[in-house]
């Protein structure tokens, strides 16, 4: 059981379900895997990775994600369009609560 002297009890709750908001539901933590495993990628790139996600459900992922600062969407002026999606420093300074989860992996899950 946590202690009463939890972080948790640091902060507002609404402020906590602001942040899952931001980080949770199906897709968001796995945009979050996948642009932190490869730094930098392409609309169409993130879709394979990602399958089965549909363009509606992807679009609007990053779309949400972008508006709430957590990565990166950086358009080219060129025929084809050309855009790139990365991890924003707010996400990558999300990074030791991943790290926690992988840790909680190893222990449990492997």
């Amino acid at each position: 059981m946590l202690e009463n002297t939890s972080k948790l009890r640091t902060i507002d709750y609404a402020l906590y379900e602001q942040v899952v908001n931001m980080i949770g539901g199906k897709w968001k933590m796995r945009i979050f895997y996948v642009l932190a495993m490869n730094h930098v990628l392409r609309y169409g790139e993130i879709k394979k990775l990602l399958i089965p996600i549909t363009h509606k459900m992807l679009s609007t992922q990053l779309k949400e994600m972008e508006k709430d600062g957590l990565i990166l969407r950086k358009e080219y002026p060129q025929i084809p369009p050309k855009v790139e999606y990365s991890l924003s420093q707010k996400a990558i300074d999300l990074r030791p609560m991943f790290e926690s989860m992988c840790d909680w992996i190893h222990k449990y899950l492997k």
